[in-house]
C-alpha cells in the first residue's frame, strides 16, 4: 500500500462512474455554452463545485451503509479523499464501491451519487438541483440512472448508526478502540497505527448472564441490554465457507491466558502476526497486553504507542485482539459483536485488499469451564444481509490451528513480569490464596490452566515458578 503522503487515486472499475476531465465534460454537452445540454455523466462533481453547488472541504462527505459509516473530503478538483485511509478515489462511485464491500465483499457496485450524501443530503440531489437551475427543460430522467433501492435502506440505518455511535462513546465494551491508517508489511519500514481510546462507563455485575441464539434478536431494539450473550454459529450454518485459515502460536495463550487471570476486571490486548495472501493463513505469533486500566486515557496512548513500536520491532502487522470475560462465559455479547464488526473493517481499510481482524475471548473464571482450563474462544462477525441492515452482525466461530513453541520465550516472560508489577498493587488483583472452588486454590487454577499451553520443553515450569512466586506475594 502507498504512505499516506502519497496516496493512491482508486479509479471506478467498469461499472462505476469515473470523473471527466473538462474536456470530457464539453463532449457530455449537446452543444457548447452555458445553455447546452449536459448529459447524466457529464455532470460530474467538478462541475456541481465549478458552479458553486457544493464546496471542497474536510469530513463533508458521509456514506452510511449497514450500520457502518465512512468518512470523506471533497477535494478541489472533484476527488474524494477517504478520511480513514487517505485513499484517493475518483468518482463517488468508486468510493462507494471500496467502502461497501469492505463491509459486504459480495457487492458489487457503489452508487456513488444515491449512496454518497455531502453535508447530509444525497448526491443526487445537488444533480437535479444543478439541472433545475442550468437546464430546466431537461428531462429529469437523466438525473442518476442508479438504483436508489438500498440507499432507502442506508438512510433507515443513519439515524439508528448515529444513535449507536453515542451510546459507543461509553464504550465499546470498555475496550481500547483502534483504527488501522496503513501497514507497510512488506519492507517493515513504518507502521501507521492509530488508536482511539473509548471508555466504559457503566459496570459490570457477577450475575449470570444467560447467551441467547443470534436468531432470537431481530432488528436492533435500544432497549436490548449490550452485555447480552449471544451463541456462536458456524460457518456452515450460515451456508459460508470460513474465508481464511488461522494459526496461533501456543505463547500467545498462554500470555493472553496470564493476563486475563490476574484481574476480575476485563483486560484487553492486540495481536501480532502475518497474513499471506498466497495461502489464505493468518498467523498469530505475539500477544501485546495493554498494560492500563480501562477508563485511563492519559496513559493508554503511551501503552499503545510501545505496542505500535514493539510490532514493528519484530516485523509484524495487527492482526487482531482480545478481551477478557472473567466470570462469564467466552462468548461475545452485542457490543463484543459491534466492535468486531468495526475492527474487521478498519483493519480491512487498510489496504487494497482483504486482511482479517481476529477477535478472542478468554473467560478463566467461568465455573461453567471444563476443570481448571480457561475457556478461549476465537470469533469473527459476518455482515448481516444486505435487505436487513438494521440487524446485528453474525458471530461465528473461527477454527483455528494451535501450534506448540518450542520453548517460552524471553520476550513472553518479560510481559509476564511486568504484568505482575502492573497489577501488583491493584484493588481488583485476583487473590491467589483463596479457593476458587473447594478443592482448588486460584494459584492451582492459573497454573493448571497455563500447563494447558505449555512449551515442548520442559525447562519453562521452573522458570513459571519463578513467575508464580510473584503472584503469591502480591497480597
Amino acid at each position: 500500500m502507498e504512505p499516506p503522503n502519497s496516496p493512491q487515486v482508486e479509479d471506478g472499475g467498469e461499472e462505476d462512474e469515473e470523473e471527466l476531465s473538462g474536456g470530457e465534460e464539453a463532449d457530455y454537452r449537446t452543444s457548447s455554452g452555458r445553455g447546452s445540454l449536459l448529459t447524466r455523466r457529464g455532470i460530474t462533481l467538478r462541475v456541481l463545485l465549478k458552479d458553486g453547488l457544493v464546496e471542497p472541504g474536510d469530513g463533508v462527505l458521509a456514506i452510511h451503509y449497514l450500520g457502518k459509516n465512512f468518512v470523506g473530503d471533497l477535494l478541489n478538483d472533484g476527488k474524494i479523499r477517504w478520511v480513514e485511509t487517505g485513499q484517493i478515489f475518483n468518482s463517488p462511485s468508486a468510493w462507494a464501491t471500496h467502502c461497501k464491500r469492505l463491509v459486504n465483499p459480495a457487492k458489487k457496485s457503489g452508487c456513488g451519487w444515491a449512496s454518497v450524501r455531502y453535508r447530509g443530503q444525497k448526491l443526487a440531489q445537488y444533480k437535479t438541483t444543478w439541472l433545475h437551475k442550468y437546464q430546466p427543460s431537461a428531462d429529469m430522467s437523466m438525473v442518476s440512472e442508479e438504483d436508489d433501492d438500498e440507499d432507502e435502506e442506508e438512510g433507515k440505518t443513519a439515524v439508528q448508526t448515529d444513535e449507536k455511535n453515542k451510546n459507543n462513546k461509553t464504550g465499546l465494551n470498555g475496550l481500547l478502540f483502534f483504527r488501522v491508517c496503513s501497514f507497510l508489511v512488506s519492507d517493515f519500514s513504518k507502521v501507521h497505527l492509530y488508536f482511539v481510546t473509548d471508555v466504559m462507563v457503566s459496570r459490570r455485575t457477577d450475575r449470570e448472564r444467560i447467551p441467547v441464539r443470534y436468531c432470537t434478536l431481530g432488528t436492533r431494539d435500544a432497549t436490548r441490554d449490550p452485555h447480552t450473550l449471544v451463541e456462536l454459529s458456524a460457518f456452515s450454518a450460515i451456508n459460508r465457507f470460513q474465508p481464511f485459515n488461522v494459526a496461533i502460536s501456543s505463547n500467545v495463550l498462554l500470555l493472553m491466558d496470564f493476563h486475563c487471570h490476574l484481574t476480575t476486571s476485563e483486560v484487553v490486548g492486540y495481536l501480532g502476526g502475518r497474513w499471506d495472501t498466497n495461502t489464505q493463513l493468518l498467523t498469530v505469533l505475539r500477544a501485546f497486553p495493554c498494560r492500563t486500566r480501562l477508563a485511563d486515557r492519559e496513559s493508554a496512548s503511551a501503552v499503545e504507542e510501545e505496542i505500535c513500536q514493539n510490532l514493528f520491532m519484530r516485523g509484524l502487522s495487527l492482526v487482531g485482539w482480545y478481551h477478557s470475560h472473567p466470570r462469564g462465559p467466552a462468548l461475545p455479547s452485542l457490543q463484543d459483536i459491534d466492535s468486531q464488526m468495526d475492527h474487521q473493517l478498519r483493519l480491512q481499510g487498510s489496504n487494497n485488499g482483504f486482511q482479517p481482524c481476529l477477535g478472542i475471548i478468554c473467560g478463566p473464571y467461568y465455573h461453567g469451564n471444563q476443570g481448571v482450563a480457561s475457556t478461549i474462544t476465537p470469533f469473527w462477525v459476518v455482515p448481516p444481509p444486505e435487505q436487513r441492515p438494521s440487524d446485528y452482525g453474525i458471530p461465528v466461530a473461527v477454527e483455528v490451528t494451535y501450534v506448540q513453541d518450542n520453548f517460552l520465550t524471553s520476550d513472553v516472560l518479560n510481559e509476564m513480569m511486568l504484568l505482575v508489577e502492573y497489577y501488583r498493587a491493584a484493588p481488583d488483583l485476583v487473590q491467589f490464596n483463596q479457593y476458587w472452588c473447594p478443592d482448588t486454590t486460584m494459584m492451582d487454577k492459573i497454573k493448571g490452566s497455563l500447563s494447558c499451553h505449555a512449551p515442548k520443553d520442559q525447562a519453562y515450569s521452573q522458570i513459571l515458578e519463578h513467575v508464580y512466586s510473584q503472584l503469591s506475594v502480591m497480597h
